[in-house]
């Protein structure tokens, strides 16, 4: 991102959504799911790289910079696969993703406290599938790692105003 001139502020925001995601590769690796965590740790340094060619993006709504991003990293070379991160982590709802694009996603939702259920699910029941194992039998684990994540989004929203 430094290459980019990226602004302080969208450094900050992807070291607190790595947070996050820091939490869940753990928690992810702990319960030995089948998936790569360097692809999660790269998806969250570049979800938002847009922002920096739609700055007004930072400090309000829009979607402009999800395709913006992506071809950035397009024309950066990376691949068609981390570059559609930019796309997935918004647009998860209305796309096939991978279980590393639902964790970025969830990431960049649970570093603010923010719990979003169709979302938490779709990881539970992806996950459920990975281990082989019933809905029921890892939910509980799971709601608790992500409630776990999103109680300490307060100060890292706190963090994100005081560190910009």
């Amino acid at each position: 991102m430094d290459n980019l001139d990226a602004p302080q502020h969208l450094i900050n925001h992807v070291t607190l959504v790595g947070e996050a995601a820091d939490l869940l590769i753990k928690k992810f690796i702990e319960m030995k799911v089948n998936f790569d965590p360097d692809f999660v740790r790269v998806g969250v340094v570049i979800h938002d790289i847009g922002k920096i060619i739609h700055t007004n993006e930072m400090y309000g709504p829009g979607s402009q910079h999800e395709p913006e991003g992506e071809r950035i990293l397009l024309s950066k070379g990376f691949t068609p696969a981390i570059a559609r991160c930019c796309l997935s982590h918004a647009r998860w709802s209305d796309m096939e993703c991978t279980i590393e694009e639902l964790a970025i996603a969830l990431s960049d939702k649970l570093w603010k406290g923010k719990r979003v259920e169709e979302l938490e699910l779709q990881i539970i029941d992806r996950i459920s599938h990975i281990l082989d194992v019933e809905r029921w039998d890892i939910f509980s684990e799971l709601d608790l790692c992500f409630e776990s994540i999103a109680i300490e989004g307060l100060m890292r929203l706190q963090r994100s105003v005081t560190s910009g």
